[in-house]
C-alpha cells in the first residue's frame, strides 16, 4: 500500500493519525504492507531512483486527507489515473482526498467529485447507512451519529456510484446556511464505485485525530482497503435514494 498524506491545502492536524491507521491495520491483520509517504515522487511509473518506489510497487493507494493541487506533471497524473483504470489497482481516498485537484478532471471523475463546502463544520452528524451488505459498512447500524467534518460534494452524483452512507437529510438544520448548495439535499458520506478496472472507495469520515481511534471508522477504512485489493466483494451498482437498511 501507498499511503499518501502531502496536504498542499488546509494542513489536517489529523494526517499523521490517519496514515498510522492504515499503517497499524496492515500490520497488525498481516494483510498489507504500507509505506507512508508525504510527498508525489512515487506518484509515477518511471523508475524512481535508487532504493525508491515506484506505482509498480502497489497493489493500491491511500490519500490521506490529501489538498490542493498535486505539482504532478502530465506523465504522473496518467500513470496514476492508468494504475486504477488500466492496471486494475485500488484507490481509497479518506476525508480531504475530495479537497484536492480541482484543475484535473480525470481525477474528479476517478475519485467522484470534488469538496464544496461543509454545511455543517464539525458537528454532531446524522448518518443513514443505504447498503448494510457491503463489507464497510454492513458492520454499521441502519442510523447513528458521528461527530466529524462532512463534505458537500460538487460534480458529484449518486448515478456514478453506489452510495453507502449518507446525511439524514431530514435531521438537518438548513436555516440561514449559505454554505448549503445541494438543492436535491443528498449529502454522501460513503461511496464505492469502479474507475475502469479499479475498485474505488471514498468517505468523508476522518477530520479530527480522533476519528482514527473509533472502531467503527477503522473497521470501515479496513473493510474498505480489502475491498479495493480484491480480497472481498462488494456492489458498484448506483440506486435511488432509499431508506436506511
Amino acid at each position: 500500500m501507498l499511503v499518501l498524506g502531502a496536504a498542499l491545502g488546509w494542513q489536517h492536524e489529523s494526517i499523521p493519525d490517519g496514515m498510522a491507521m492504515v499503517y497499524n491495520l496492515g500490520r497488525e491483520s498481516g494483510m498489507w504492507e504500507s509505506l507512508l509517504r508525504t510527498d508525489f515522487s512515487p506518484l509515477t511509473k518511471k523508475a524512481a531512483g535508487i532504493n525508491a518506489r515506484n506505482l509498480d510497487a502497489f497493489d493500491a493507494v491511500v490519500f490521506v486527507n490529501t489538498t490542493g493541487e498535486m505539482p504532478l506533471d502530465d506523465d504522473q497524473k496518467r500513470d496514476l489515473l492508468s494504475f486504477v483504470h488500466d492496471d486494475g489497482k485500488g484507490f481509497v481516498g479518506v476525508h480531504a482526498a475530495l479537497d484536492a485537484n480541482y484543475q484535473w478532471p480525470e481525477y474528479g471523475e476517478m475519485i467522484g467529485g470534488w469538496f464544496d463546502e461543509h454545511p455543517w463544520m464539525t458537528f454532531d452528524a446524522p448518518i443513514a447507512r443505504e447498503d448494510g451488505e457491503f463489507p464497510a459498512t454492513r458492520h454499521l447500524p441502519l442510523a447513528f451519529m458521528k461527530h466529524d467534518e462532512i463534505y458537500q460534494a460538487k460534480a458529484w452524483s449518486r448515478d456514478k456510484c453506489n452510495v453507502l452512507l449518507r446525511l439524514d437529510e431530514t435531521k438537518l438544520n438548513y436555516e440561514n446556511n449559505p454554505r448549503v448548495h445541494r438543492a436535491d439535499r443528498d449529502f454522501g458520506v460513503a461511496w464505492s464505485k469502479m474507475y475502469g478496472k479499479g475498485r474505488v472507495f471514498y468517505s468523508t469520515l476522518g477530520h479530527t485525530p480522533e476519528s482514527f481511534t473509533d472502531p467503527d471508522v477503522k473497521t470501515m477504512y479496513f473493510e474498505a482497503i480489502k475491498w479495493t485489493l480484491g480480497l472481498t466483494e462488494g456492489t458498484t451498482e448506483s440506486h435511488p435514494r432509499r431508506p436506511a437498511q
